[in-house]
């Protein structure tokens, strides 16, 4: 008889999620120290969500290290991933709650986690000239009325997106053309409305090139949202300001993404997000 295949542990959770089977799902992948970048990759295939937290022991003085994975690439940081591999690693006994730090592309990170949740800082925060507005809104089908008139600058605390402010009616009538939005370098896309009487971004996230289209909760994105607001002067650009982003109504996964950014002089120092985590199934899969 053939040895048993080798088997490694993992759980599916919902991260920014107000409830269960909404937000966005995550597979996490335990002990994955001895797996390849390719095995890696077609475990991450095989979940077919739109990532996977690899988790390893760490090697740059945190508490342990995360390798992020879509169904085709590696990303360096994500949101949700960041989220959810730190709040399954405390609610499975393996880490103390609190903060814990996280070793990833990005850096080491600080991540407070308790029992509903946790809050991911981001990394240093960028910002940088995006595409044309009118170009960008004819790539998503939408056309120069539906802009409010800022910049459509690329922002990011670890992971840039390109950001499009519209007016409310517009966000759900987006349609991204794949073509056109690598045509006009838009890259990951964050479209949104902005209600400042309470602080929300209602977004939709688009990443084709990352090997999803529609994101119903992306954590990176939510960060970016907070540095592109200072920058556009919708949000203080002395001190600490709460903002939160909806995400994923259309799809029909309701997400709450509650987010802080902090400035100076301006411009963003620092962001963070954070958000519910709710395990929804666990098992052992087939190492490839």
């Amino acid at each position: 008889m053939d040895a048993p295949a080798a088997a490694l542990d993992y759980e599916i959770v919902d991260v920014f999620a107000p409830r269960p089977f909404a937000g966005n799902p995550l597979a996490v992948v335990f002990d994955a120290d001895d797996l390849t970048t390719a095995q890696c990759q077609a475990l991450a295939n095989e979940f077919a969500l739109s990532e996977t937290s690899f988790l390893m022991a760490p090697r740059e003085g945190g508490d342990y290290r995360v390798r992020i994975f879509t169904p085709n690439t590696e990303l360096p940081f994500a949101g949700h991933p960041s989220v959810g591999a730190a709040h399954t690693l405390v609610r499975t006994g393996r880490l103390r709650a609190g903060t814990v730090r996280q070793e990833c592309g990005a850096g080491v990170l600080d991540v407070v986690v308790d029992d509903g949740g946790a809050r991911l800082s981001g990394g240093r925060p960028t910002l940088e000239e995006g595409p044309d507005p009118a170009d960008l809104a004819e790539a998503l089908g939408l056309t120069p009325a539906d802009l409010v008139g800022q910049p459509a600058d690329v922002a990011g605390c670890g992971l840039p997106f390109t950001y499009l402010h519209v007016h409310p009616d517009a966000v759900d009538r987006a349609v991204p053309d794949p073509a056109a939005l690598e045509r006009v370098g838009g890259g990951g896309v964050s479209v949104f409305s902005w209600d400042h009487t309470t602080a929300t971004a209602r977004a939709r996230v688009f990443a084709g090139g990352l090997g999803f289209g529609e994101d119903p909760a992306t954590g990176s994105a939510a960060l970016g949202t907070g540095v592109w607001l200072v920058a556009a002067g919708l949000l203080r650009g002395e001190g600490v300001s709460d903002y939160v982003v909806s995400q994923g109504e259309l799809m029909g996964r309701p997400s709450v993404l509650t987010c802080t950014v902090t400035a100076t002089a301006g411009a963003a120092l620092a962001a963070t997000v954070a958000g519910a985590v709710v395990p929804v199934a666990s098992g052992r899969i087939r190492v490839p």
